[in-house]
Parts: C-alpha cells; sequence; structure tokens
C-alpha cells in the first residue's frame, strides 16, 4: 500500500522507516496470537501494551507521512474503542491520553508532505479529502469487524455460562434428591419392617385356617420389598451412580439382561447389536442396566397397543451408543428441553414420579457421556445415550 501510494501519487515516502514499524506490528500481533492461551492471567497487560505500542507505531507513520495533516490520524479511534470494549476503564484512559499527547507531538514533530496542505477549489476532490474518506472507510470496517467478533464472543460465553448454571441447579435439585431419598429410606424403613413382620404373622396364623388370608399376607410382604428395592434404589444409585467399578461386558447379554427386568413384555423388546467385532466394551454394567432400564421403561409406557419397543447397542470408536426407541405420539421441543429435569413427567398422576430420565441423565453426565432424545409429533421419540468406552475391545 505505501508503496502504492509513493508511486502511484508520486508522493516520495520513506518505505524503509515505514516498513520497519509496520513488520513490527505484524511480528507482535502474530505472537500474542501464537502465546495468547499461555497468558491468560495476564492477557489485560498484554494487550493493553500491544495496544500502547500500536499507537506508538501508527504516530511513527504519521510523522513520516504528513503529521497532523495525514488523514489517516483517525485510526488512533480504532485502538481506543477496542480498548474500551475489551479492556479495564483505567487501560482505556491511558491509552487515551497517550494518543491524544502522540497527536499533539505529531504538530511539533513531522515530515512535511505537501499534497496533504491543500484543497482544491470548490467541487473538486482534493487527495487530502480522498484520504479522509478511505481513513474513515478503513475505521469503520476495522471497528465494525473487531467489535463484531468480540461481541460474539462474549455471547458464546453467556451461553456457557448459562449451560453451567443449568447445571449447577441439576445438582442442586440432585442433592436434595438424595436428602429426600436418604431421609425416606430411614424414615421408612422402620414401618415397613413391622408391616412385613405383620405380615409373616399373619401368614403363619392363617396356615390352617383361610388360604385366601394367606395370599393376601404374601402379597402385602412382596409389595413391602417392592418398597425396600425401590428405596434402595432412589438412596443408592440415585445418590452415586459411579460407586460401581467398570467390568468387562459383552453388549449382547447387556441388553438380554435389560429386557429380562421386564418379563411381562420380553416380546415387545426387540433387541438390536452392532457388529460382532464391537461388541464388548468396559463399563459399570449394574448402573448401566438400571440407567437403560428407566428409559425403556419410558419406551414401553409411550408406546400403545403393545407395540414394540427398539433396544439398540452398538460400539463406534471410543463411543458406546444406545438407543431407546418407542412407537408414541412424539413429543413436542419444549417437552423435549425438560424431559431429563428430575421430578417433571407427562404420566397422568401416580404412574411415574419423572426420576426415570433424570437420573439416565445424570449417569450419563458422570460418566463423561450424553444423553439426547430425538422426536416428531406423531413419529415416536428417540432416546439416545452415548457412553465413554474404556476400551472397544477386552479379551474374556
Amino acid at each position: 500500500m505505501l508503496l502504492g501510494v509513493s508511486k502511484g501519487l508520486g508522493i516520495p515516502l520513506p518505505t524503509a522507516l515505514l516498513s520497519v514499524a509496520i513488520a513490527m506490528q505484524i511480528v507482535t500481533n502474530a505472537a500474542l496470537g501464537q502465546v495468547q492461551s499461555k497468558l491468560r492471567n495476564n492477557a489485560e497487560h498484554v494487550v493493553g501494551c500491544l495496544f500502547l505500542l500500536d499507537a506508538l507505531c501508527l504516530t511513527l507513520i504519521l510523522a513520516a507521512t504528513g503529521g497532523p495533516t495525514n488523514p489517516f490520524s483517525l485510526l488512533y479511534l480504532v485502538q481506543i474503542t477496542f480498548s474500551a470494549v475489551m479492556l479495564h476503564r483505567a487501560w482505556t484512559w491511558a491509552l487515551g491520553i497517550i494518543s491524544i499527547l502522540l497527536f499533539g507531538l505529531l504538530f511539533a514533530v513531522s515530515r512535511f508532505v505537501p499534497a496533504f496542505q491543500t484543497h482544491n477549489p470548490t467541487g473538486e476532490l482534493s487527495l487530502h479529502l480522498i484520504g479522509m474518506w478511505i481513513a474513515f472507510a478503513t475505521a469503520a470496517v476495522l471497528i465494525s469487524y473487531f467489535i463484531a467478533k468480540v461481541s460474539e464472543e462474549a455471547r458464546q460465553k453467556e451461553q456457557e455460562l448459562l449451560l453451567m448454571q443449568k447445571q449447577l441447579a441439576r445438582n442442586e435439585r440432585l442433592a436434595s434428591l438424595v436428602t429426600l431419598s436418604a431421609g425416606a429410606a430411614h424414615e421408612i424403613a422402620t414401618p415397613l419392617s413391622t408391616i412385613a413382620i405383620s405380615a409373616k404373622e399373619i401368614e403363619r396364623y392363617a396356615k390352617d385356617s383361610d388360604p385366601r388370608l394367606i395370599d393376601d399376607a404374601r402379597l402385602i410382604r412382596s409389595e413391602v420389598e417392592r418398597c425396600r428395592l425401590i428405596l434402595e434404589r432412589m438412596g443408592t444409585q440415585g445418590a452415586d451412580p459411579l460407586g460401581e467399578a467398570p467390568s468387562p461386558v459383552d453388549l449382547q447379554d447387556l441388553l438380554a439382561l435389560i429386557r429380562d427386568k421386564f418379563p411381562n413384555h420380553r416380546e415387545r423388546i426387540e433387541l438390536k447389536i452392532g457388529t460382532p467385532d464391537s461388541r464388548r466394551c468396559l463399563i459399570p454394567m449394574r448402573a448401566t442396566v438400571e440407567a437403560l432400564s428407566a428409559l425403556v421403561k419410558n419406551a414401553l409406557d409411550a408406546s400403545p397397543h403393545g407395540e414394540p419397543v427398539v433396544l439398540q447397542a452398538e460400539s463406534t470408536g471410543e463411543q458406546i451408543r444406545f438407543l431407546v426407541q418407542d412407537q408414541g405420539t412424539g413429543m413436542p421441543p419444549e417437552i423435549i428441553d425438560r424431559v431429563a429435569e428430575p421430578f417433571f413427567t407427562t404420566k397422568a398422576p401416580g404412574q411415574g414420579m419423572g426420576l426415570g430420565a433424570f437420573l439416565a441423565y445424570l449417569f450419563a453426565q458422570r460418566l463423561g457421556g450424553s444423553l439426547s432424545f430425538q422426536s416428531a409429533q406423531g413419529c415416536g421419540c428417540t432416546a439416545i445415550m452415548e457412553l465413554p468406552a474404556v476400551t472397544r475391545s477386552v479379551e474374556p
């Protein structure tokens, strides 16, 4: 650009000196891009010093090309604008005052360029006026580009902050859930034991009297045991799904074990598995079975008239991918966004607490995986759980 101005417009310029100043700016900005990840603690001071260096280099360039009459003196405002957006107020004031002093210095120390001293008669454009227009366009483009970039980074940081706040809220709800389940298990354990003992006594005394009474006593005991297992699951697996060490697992056996947890719906659960060479992995089996069983139960409840549910597993690269697909009516986006929230359910009262998907989501997150849902109105819903595979192939 300097050579074009010097040769094209016939303005003699000290290109060697100007090239040194511009090269210094290029080198410092390139170096900042290379080491910015290592300067997080002192990033503001480094960027502030870089802006000051740019202002000094700009002063050197202007001093050699006409001083205050050079229309590109407008570029001082670019650095001040960047500082106002990116740095602390003290840096902005410091850069503004230094820029004012440097611009004032140009009135005393600068190289005379006749082409910038006069304007042409009215109706004609002088080189100075054209330069002012180009300088304004350059400043506008630079400010627009970099401010937009900074604003985009700020929006990304805001989104990350919102995600962290959402995760914190989930963790707080989990803490309250764990406290609730532990308290419930402690308080209810004693009356459940009393009921179980009484049912056993009724069964013993009714052995020689009424068979129906024996059946009722056994039913009471079975329901008490069911309540005990529910409380145990809420108190242990909900609180610490990572308490189980990973173990070698065959995905076919894992899916079969999940299907066996639903003896009344075995025919409805269709199993699909990946290629044989990718079937073995290393994961916490019990916790994985519980998490996937909760998703399968939701799929069975959502599929009407005995429609089948697909349970699929495959190992892809360093991840294990599980899919649970139902044949229900699907869910709108506003429901999908809340599926993994604790105590949120679309089932009728008494048919679910809204904890299954939440505990499955929490389990996947704590293992470094993810749980997502895909659905369309009238086309069913697919739950997708991805877990990191410790190894793709484990020898038996």
